[in-house]
């Protein structure tokens, strides 16, 4: 049954690609949307729960001095932000750590960009280990959301966004089913995928449930530690890249390395 749907999908990423190579195939792709009228009504439908959600946390949170916030998309918007709710975090930290919450599996979810502002105020307020506890439960929920998100409508949008990538990403799932959970291990640790794609594509390549999940709440500790501890010093930060220089990607990938050694191992014995 399972090769069965993975020669299905081989099909459809290799109809797909033939598709693009063509010269309508090129000019048509941006004119095409991938999504049917039901699995639109469903994405739709699944944002109008969550926001539904996220509204009514809000509408319980208690009345604030500042009237206008806004998600950061800079660092000097979030020193502004951190100095905006520092006194309200200490004054309610019950409710401003549901909103918090909710805001960042909100934005993990729906693939809104700004999840590392969000990390990064983590640390400025709540200090690294209750900031990475955060930090690593969000992302995981938001994950998980997003797992199951596309599970039910992502396929044709996938396949349609990154036909190239989601075939390449379905081969290695397919080599390493063995050790699977070291693989997905080392993508989490290391920035050799994006997160957003990893989201995404692993239910459509039958990655398991609980080998995702678990990869997801262990690999991404790493990262947030390093975002944390960079949010406590927020003023001395200019940049977003300055979390991710030679020595920070450095000391990644030889955690990640470490993560897929058994596999190494494992294969070297084999040849012998």
């Amino acid at each position: 049954m399972a090769l069965t749907r993975n020669l299905i999908r081989d099909e459809e990423l290799g109809a797909m690609s033939d598709d693009d190579d063509s010269p309508s195939g090129k000019r048509s792709k941006l004119d095409r949307f991938p999504l049917s009228r039901w699995e639109l009504a469903v994405s739709l439908g699944v944002f109008l729960v969550f926001s539904s959600g996220l509204f009514c946390i809000y509408m319980t949170m208690p009345a604030a001095e500042f009237v206008k916030l806004k998600l950061p998309r800079s660092i000097s918007d979030l020193r502004l932000l951190k100095d905006n709710l520092a006194d309200y975090a200490n004054e309610y930290p019950a409710q401003f750590v549901l909103g918090y919450c909710a805001t960042y599996i909100f934005m993990q979810t729906f693939m809104i960009p700004g999840t590392i502002f969000m990390s990064l105020l983590a640390g400025a307020l709540f200090g690294v280990i209750k900031g990475v506890v955060l930090v690593v439960f969000n992302a995981t929920a938001g994950a998980t959301s997003c797992f199951f998100l596309s599970k039910l409508i992502g396929r044709p949008l996938i396949t349609w966004l990154w036909p190239d990538k989601l075939r390449f990403f379905q081969a290695e799932i397919g080599k390493r089913r063995d050790k699977l959970l070291n693989y997905m291990l080392f993508l989490r640790i290391t920035p050799t995928l994006p997160n957003l794609f990893i989201n995404l594509a692993s239910p459509i390549v039958d990655v398991p449930f609980h080998i995702f999940f678990l990869a997801t709440l262990v690999g991404l500790i790493p990262a947030a530690y390093i975002t944390v501890r960079a949010g406590l010093a927020i003023g001395d930060l200019k940049s977003v890249k300055d979390l991710y220089d030679f020595k920070t990607l450095s000391v990644l990938f030889l955690i990640g390395f470490i993560s897929i050694l058994p596999t190494i191992l494992k294969r070297k014995k084999i040849y012998e």
